[in-house]
């Protein structure tokens, strides 16, 4: 498969940071052709510009290179994989402006013409995966509805085909985990995407 993995932390030698590699060599060793989307090296613009907002719903709603290349990549995508850490209960800001600024219409939905609901766009996407690590531990992500989870799990599947499989990986309370256990997270996240086919 063609995967879309998207990455969303400010340091390039963190754990988060282990998770993406540990993602790419895994869905690498199972054949898929993978391409990285590091955001924060990338200096991936946020929030969008009065430019962009005037085109939102026109025909052309991406205006800025940059954008329209993550578009085309999402455009060509099987497997989209997610690997952030979740802050305040949510993605990261960039990662939040990556959505409201590449899933736009003609990259992740459309419009009926004659009732103007929303059409999925991402129906060629086989399978969305995201790979989080919490602060908090289960319980309290749990009682505060897991934001981040939800826009992915939850907003970004209904943009895709009814046949398309999410999973999930998480690590909860990750500054009170040994060595060992964020090591073995890492790798069962590695063993995970080489399992897929």
């Amino acid at each position: 498969m063609n995967a879309l993995v998207v990455f969303a932390h400010p340091d390039p030698e963190s754990y988060n940071r282990a998770l993406a590699d540990a993602v790419v060599r895994g869905l690498a060793s199972a054949g898929h052709q993978v391409t990285l989307l590091d955001l924060y090296a990338l200096d991936y613009p946020g929030a969008l510009s009065p430019a962009e907002w005037a085109a939102y719903t026109t025909d052309q709603p991406i205006v800025d290179p940059l954008v329209a290349e993550h578009a085309r990549l999402v455009k060509e995508a099987e497997l989209l994989v997610f690997v952030y850490p979740t802050w305040w209960s949510s993605v990261p800001a960039i990662l939040k402006a990556w959505f409201e600024r590449t899933l736009v219409m003609g990259t992740a939905f459309s419009l009926d013409p004659r009732t103007q609901r929303v059409r999925p766009g991402l129906t060629h996407v086989r399978r969305v995966v995201g790979v989080t690590t919490y602060g908090s531990p289960w319980w309290y992500i749990k009682a505060v509805n897991d934001n981040g989870r939800r826009t992915i799990a939850r907003t970004l599947r209904v943009a895709c085909g009814r046949g398309t499989k999410v999973s999930w990986h998480a690590l909860y309370a990750l500054d009170g985990r040994t060595e060992q256990r964020r090591r073995e997270f890492v790798t069962a996240v590695e063993s995970s995407m080489a399992a897929i086919r």
